[in-house]
């Protein structure tokens, strides 16, 4: 796969730039070059933009196509070949939207089970967050302004259960939260709360605890932690734990995408 001639395309910039990460409470967001992710899921919608060229996107173990953009619902099993080049990874928490939030991100859009593949998109923002290497210092705000800009075509309204139940599991990370207490607490069966969360969310509730810890995580190192502090911070009982958690999340080992990132902003 070699990335495009286009004429309006820029070039990708000399000189070797680290992986950026940004988690706050509404956005997870990556940036960087990647090889080859095996088959994973995530735990909420992602948004999936080729910096300077199209991907390989496989869903289920299918046949392989070729995009600029992709947007992928929560619990949806793909692999992605990116032969070295960037991509950006673009999390937007389900108390802020969803996947119908991302979708307008793409353009000159077709569906694959369920995934919405584009030869479009907004890439323009996602690239100046890979080429800045002060990104860390206005990543939040662009990322505000891109999803303010998204959501005002989605019209789907949230469940304010499921995100009082959000809003406790990002309180309480290091929590193992059990169904039936915050059930219980929102006036909902545990079988209830099962079912609605997973219509809002997309993913069960225990899918989505694990994305929610992965984050607080995926923080804490962005932040200057090592990894078995964020592990325990985090609710893993070990690195380990951590690292294998990661795997089945996002494909590939946290060494890729964690152990060379961009130094935060000073204070």
């Amino acid at each position: 796969m070699s990335a495009p001639d286009g004429l309006y395309e820029r070039a990708a910039p000399d000189g070797m730039l680290r992986p950026f990460w940004h988690v706050d409470e509404v956005h997870t967001f990556f940036v960087g070059p990647l090889e080859y992710n095996r088959l994973h899921q995530h735990g909420a919608p992602v948004f999936l933009a080729g910096i300077y060229s199209e991907f390989r996107l496989r869903i289920h173990g299918g046949n392989w196509h070729s995009c600029r953009t992709a947007v992928i619902p929560a619990g949806v099993f793909h692999e992605l070949d990116l032969c070295g080049y960037p991509l950006a990874v673009f999390y937007v928490e389900p108390k802020h939207g969803g996947i119908e939030v991302l979708v307008s991100l793409s353009g000159n859009i077709w569906e694959v089970d369920g995934v919405v593949m584009g030869r479009s998109g907004e890439v323009s923002v996602m690239r100046e967050l890979w080429e800045d290497s002060a990104a860390a210092r206005w990543a939040g705000l662009a990322l505000e302004d891109l999803l303010a800009f998204s959501a005002r075509r989605a019209t789907k309204n949230r469940d304010t259960r499921i995100a009082a139940a959000i809003d406790y599991l990002r309180t309480h990370p290091g929590e193992l939260t059990s169904v039936s207490p915050l059930a219980k607490s929102l006036g909902l069966s545990s079988s209830q709360f099962q079912r609605v969360f997973t219509r809002e969310v997309g993913v069960p509730f225990r899918r989505y605890r694990a994305w929610n810890r992965m984050r607080v995580a995926i923080s804490e190192i962005v932040n200057g932690s090592n990894f078995t502090t964020a592990a325990h911070t985090a609710g893993f009982s070990d690195q380990a734990h951590f690292t294998n958690d990661f795997r089945r999340t996002f494909g590939a080992p946290p060494s890729v995408s964690l152990l060379a990132l961009r130094k935060p902003p000073s204070q």
